[in-house]
């Protein structure tokens, strides 16, 4: 098997013989930016003028406050368009049930036999295992990947998960490998800018084994699923999925950090392929449903994120502001669970945690 996932983290390294590169793709963003609010405007024009469905169905929508959903937002859409095949129809072959081989160990509801168990805390309390690194392989590396995963998993002959219809029948994305590695590298993403929040040592392992058990599966699947043969091939699909990668973090970084119309460019090239045909309205709906799962991540303390008390806020879902009451509410609830944790004998070594619940 291929190590390719044993390569330098992706955020280390000198990137100093980037920054031309850097520059000509902000430079490019900022006038892609300008180009989509031209088409906004032209776009607003042309349906006053032309499309008097259009113009109902927006005075409707001025009605409220915003609309409900990612899902309901990219669904007011009026371009034609049937989903993308680039593949001619071919069928999809994944392997049924696989989503990782999964160990008896990494499933939260397995239950060790007592003995094992009583041997296990005994070396975690002899050696003071620091379980907040113990714990990052199976939280990010097995239960994050699997969620970010699934969200546009397909099998052949089965109906789409609902969150998957969003990407593939909502979003007219095609329904390939390539793009189901794009819709998971964009929720890593997300999960990446949670994990960066937290203490580096811990925040940094948690994004290494999301990394490696990323390209630990890939791997798997080109061989097992696409019917690659060759090592040598199987190698240049991972390294050119490594580039995907690092060149979309880049761009979804400078999205956050900048502004949505910074953040909609980066999921137009990457997400869309920068496809011409695009619907500002999907690009729209898929800001919005970034900006909400951000917002819950945002809300979670250390503690909840690093025991994976996480998940992703289905796109048929809509996300509303806490009230600072409720904020209040929910932290000292919270606090109250975690102090009684760590205040009781009782606790096993295992669950015990040194990162912070009040953040």
């Amino acid at each position: 098997m291929t190590k390719f996932h044993d390569t330098q983290p992706i955020w280390e390294g000198s990137f100093d013989c980037l920054a031309p590169f850097i520059r000509l793709k902000m430079f490019q963003n900022r006038l892609f930016q300008r180009q989509i609010g031209c088409a906004l405007q032209f776009g607003r024009l042309e349906a006053r003028s032309h499309f008097s469905r259009s113009s109902l169905l927006l005075n409707e929508l001025k009605k409220k406050d915003q609309v409900e959903s990612p899902e309901e937002l990219a669904k007011t859409s009026h371009m034609k368009a049937e989903p993308l095949d680039f593949t001619n129809h071919a069928p999809i072959k994944a392997a049924k049930g696989k989503v990782y081989p999964k160990s008896k160990y990494e499933s939260k509801s397995y239950q060790l036999p007592k003995w094992k168990e009583a041997l296990g805390e005994l070396v975690i309390r002899t050696f003071k295992l620091d379980m907040d690194k113990v714990r990052a392989g199976p939280v990010a590396g097995f239960y994050y990947y699997s969620l970010c995963k699934e969200q546009a998993l397909q099998y052949e002959g089965e109906e789409l998960s609902e969150t998957a219809k969003f990407f593939y029948e909502d979003l007219k994305l095609p329904r390939t490998f390539s793009q189901w590695f794009q819709i998971t590298l964009l929720h890593e993403w997300i999960l990446f800018v949670r994990m960066r929040a937290m203490p580096f040592k811990y925040g940094r392992n948690y994004q290494q084994k999301l990394v490696d058990r990323t390209f630990a599966d890939i791997e798997m699947r080109l061989f097992e699923e696409m019917n690659v043969n060759s090592g040598r091939i199987a190698d240049q699909y991972l390294k050119d999925f490594n580039t995907q990668m690092r060149g979309a973090i880049f761009a979804y970084d400078e999205g956050f950090f900048t502004d949505d119309a910074t953040l909609a460019t980066a999921v137009w090239r990457n997400l869309f392929s920068g496809r011409k045909n695009i619907d500002m309205v999907h690009l729209e709906a898929v800001v919005r449903y970034i900006r909400s799962q951000l917002y819950v991540l945002s809300r979670l303390s250390d503690r909840d994120f690093a025991m994976g008390n996480f998940k992703f806020v289905p796109p048929n879902e809509s996300v509303s502001v806490l009230t600072p009451e409720q904020e209040a509410q929910i932290k000292e609830r919270v606090a109250e669970k975690y102090k009684a944790m760590d205040a009781d004998p009782n606790t096993l070594p295992s669950n015990r945690s040194k990162l912070s619940y009040t953040n």
